[in-house]
């Protein structure tokens, strides 16, 4: 691969090499981008080293560029970012660091390039293209990363165990590059991170799940929970999964391995959608099914309502995992809530009724509902899969004809509780709150339609039921 041609097929390179030839600092494109370069991934976000102060590159860069670009720096870390053309360029001195087996912060110095290559956490991101007049374009690749890229291996520039012992977040990042790549993890730097794996504890729970993220985005998320859980990762990062490991026999009849049922339904999931959030919902569909487990001699195991005892784990985990418990967690909550309700509907005899009650509860995630329950569907009986989804078709054209027939979908009922009071006199009270549940029901039951003469006639005999007296008609629009 000629490097020299491609860094000539885009401006800012040559920014970059006029910058630090007029400083006179030695700079490299260094990690991610030329990795990316190698496997042919497109990327926009370039890393740049200099054996002197980043900060003072990026602001002669920026001199360059002119149009007022700016320049944002982060002193404390000694780094500076700048945006140019759909490009993001980070700057740093290059450096050299050592560990303290205490603390995950390191004690750093000035340093080469070939200490800032030792201190990089593989050696397919050790790598680095020279911006200097006199081995322009030329890679620089000490540890044969390159030979690494061809093997798809994962490994480490120094010894795997020190590594990982004074960056233990290292052990995620193996894990996700593997998951992202579909790389595997070299045995000795595989065998470390079993050793190191209660390390990972140091890390803030911030890092930890930011490194999570990226693995359940990835093409096939299940290889990334593999990877955590034989490395011993997974115990301590989430143990609530962890749970679901493992088949319980009693009387000759079992239960299927749920922690890898959960994997299945989560690829399934990544197949249809990237949407991290419903992934996160096929995550923990089934979270509750070790609490919610028991054995009946006539049935066998049983996990009734771990539906609804799963949603009420959702918000405990999102808050211990510091993801968000805003409208996200809400969303999640509610698919864990819905999951099972789609595939209750595959009987002929199930009314219109229902499908409405799923169909305003779902509201707007219903598409991602059932998404979510289609990939629920697994066996190792591929005729039973088929049969299954055969069925759900079945479900999906039902709910379609209900929800284009009776456009039921996050519906307001017209009758309103202003309407309410000023019908019947009263000030805001149980009895309008009432009424207001009664006419969404009888809606949702296919008693009336939403309509506002039906409805106003269902209100008043609702609330003359109540002992309540019209004093006023009130007229529709």
């Amino acid at each position: 691969m000629n490097f020299q041609q491609i860094l000539a097929k885009e401006e800012i390179f040559g920014q970059l090499a006029a910058a630090a030839r007029q400083l006179k600092m030695p700079a490299y494109v260094v990690g991610g981008y030329v990795r990316d370069l190698l496997l042919n991934r497109p990327s926009k976000d370039i890393d740049v080293v200099c054996v002197g102060s980043g900060i003072q590159l990026a602001q002669k860069v920026a001199s360059i560029l002119g149009d007022q670009t700016e320049v944002t720096t982060f002193k404390n870390f000694g780094t500076a970012m700048i945006r140019v053309k759909g490009w993001e360029v980070e700057f740093v001195g290059a450096r050299k660091e050592s560990y303290r087996k205490e603390s995950r912060k390191p004690i750093v110095e000035d340093g080469t390039l070939e200490d800032d290559q030792n201190r990089r956490d593989f050696t397919i991101n050790a790598l680095a293209i020279s911006l200097n007049e006199e081995n322009y374009g030329e890679l620089i690749d000490p540890f044969g990363g390159v030979d690494d890229l061809k093997r798809k291996i994962i490994k480490t520039p120094l010894e795997p165990e020190v590594t990982f012992s004074d960056d233990p977040l290292r052990m995620m990042r193996a894990v996700r590059f593997a998951t992202q790549l579909g790389f595997d993890i070299a045995p000795d730097a595989f065998d470390a991170i079993i050793n190191t794996c209660e390390r990972i504890e140091i890390i803030s729970k911030e890092r930890v799940i930011d490194e999570l993220n990226k693995i359940i985005l990835s093409p096939t998320p299940s290889y990334g929970f593999k990877l955590l859980l034989h490395a011993n990762l997974l115990k301590f990062i989430f143990p609530e999964m962890l749970d679901l490991k493992g088949v319980e026999s009693r009387e000759g009849k079992s239960h299927k391995d749920n922690f890898y049922h959960t994997l299945q339904v989560l690829d399934n999931t990544s197949k249809a959608s990237k949407n991290l959030w419903l992934r996160w919902a096929a995550i923990l569909h089934d979270i509750a099914k070790p609490a919610t487990k028991r054995f009946d001699a006539k049935v066998g195991w049983t996990f009734h309502g771990h539906e609804d005892r799963g949603a009420r784990m959702v918000p405990g985990i999102f808050k211990k995992m510091k993801l968000p418990l805003n409208d996200r967690m809400k969303y999640v909550q509610k698919l864990v809530k819905l999951h099972l309700r789609p595939i209750a509907l595959v009987k002929d005899t199930i009314t219109d009724s229902a499908i409405r009650r799923l169909i305003f509860e779902a509201g707007d995630d219903l598409e991602d509902l059932m998404i979510l329950c289609r990939a629920d569907i697994t066996s190792k009986n591929h005729q039973r899969v088929q049969r299954y989804l055969s069925n759900f078709d079945k479900v999906e054209k039902r709910v379609q004809e209900v929800e284009e027939k009776d456009r039921i979908r996050n519906f307001q009922p017209v009758i309103t509780g202003e309407i309410i009071m000023e019908t019947f006199g009263i000030k805001p009270s149980r009895e309008v709150g009432k009424i207001k549940i009664l006419l969404r029901e009888a809606i949702l039951d296919g008693k009336i339609r939403n309509e506002y003469d039906q409805s106003y006639d269902y209100m008043l005999r609702a609330g003359e039921k109540m002992g309540l007296k019209a004093v006023k008609k009130i007229k529709g629009e």
